[in-house]
């Protein structure tokens, strides 16, 4: 195993985690995909948090790789979840930072494996030797990394530009033209599909669908009623959000009081008239009550 300190090998759309260790194929990458030795520690509430539960389960690793769920808001003053208070100082000496989620972390040791959700969860496709059964089928390498980025970069950080309220009209509007250009190349990929690479579910259903909810829950408060139209405009790509909320693997999930509180509790930015549009009904969709769950 190898704990790499992470600036030069993180996309800039996420922040750089501090533990990056991976589990290999056998014993001696010092850490191998071995049933009940790993668990996972995460809020649904944040965006990485929920890629990973949601693949979690669509692995049916319920049991060999158990999950603690933490708080939708952090608890720590300064940010971090008590809970992974001690899985961080067991694994850097004098620690001082927030303890952040999500986490993998190793039952045996006591100390963290990884913190960087895209490796925890390609890590975790490794527990599924059937190739049918994997998140990250092999053939599908290139397909699966260009809509990882087209996700993050051309939705989630597009549509965080286009409503950023002290942004320039001309660089709110260049964001927009990014984000609707990507939902529309992203829309015309699924003409006629179920899914978007191949014929079963993959790590890029997981990528666009957190997408898609961000932008419906989170994005959209800061965007204008006219942007939001447009964005809302994209009928197949929407029809795929209900779709895939109806499936149990991702509407188990579904926290949107959590992730409103978290969006509240970090965000500074000013409400716009799109607030007030709402794309999805992602609780009815997923067979929730009115009330959304609360972890």
């Amino acid at each position: 195993m190898s704990i790499t300190p992470l600036a030069a090998v993180q996309p800039a759309h996420r922040p750089a985690p501090l533990f990056r260790g991976r589990i290999g194929v056998d014993a001696r990458s010092g850490h191998y995909a071995v049933p009940h030795r790993y668990r996972l520690h995460l809020s649904t509430a944040c965006p990485d948090g929920l890629r990973l539960a949601v693949g979690h389960t669509l692995l049916g690793l319920d049991t060999s790789c158990p999950v603690t769920f933490l708080p939708a808001v952090p608890d720590c003053p300064g940010g971090g979840h008590a809970a992974l208070r001690p899985l961080y100082e067991a694994s850097a000496h004098h620690y001082t930072g927030p303890a952040l989620g999500p986490v993998l972390s190793d039952d045996w040791s006591g100390r963290i494996v990884s913190t960087h959700t895209p490796d925890i969860l390609r890590d975790l496709d490794r527990f599924r030797p059937d190739d049918d059964a994997r998140l990250y089928p092999a053939g599908l390498e290139s397909v699966l990394d260009a809509v990882e980025r087209m996700c993050a970069e051309g939705v989630e950080e597009a549509a965080q530009r286009a409503g950023r309220a002290g942004a320039h009209p001309e660089e709110r509007a260049a964001a927009l033209d990014v984000l609707l250009d990507t939902l529309g190349r992203l829309e015309r990929r699924l003409h006629g599909e179920e899914y978007l690479a191949g014929d079963r579910l993959t790590a890029a259903d997981i990528e666009l669908w957190v997408a898609l909810l961000r932008l419906d829950t989170v994005h959209r408060c800061h965007l204008d009623a006219s942007a939001v139209h447009r964005v809302a405009g994209h009928r197949a790509l929407w029809a795929y959000a209900r779709r895939l909320t109806a499936h149990p693997a991702f509407g188990r999930h579904l926290d949107l009081d959590g992730i409103a509180r978290r969006h509240h509790g970090h965000c500074q930015g000013l409400e716009a008239a799109g607030a007030a549009v709402q794309i999805l009904d992602w609780a009815s969709h997923a067979g929730q009550p009115s009330q959304a769950r609360r972890r």
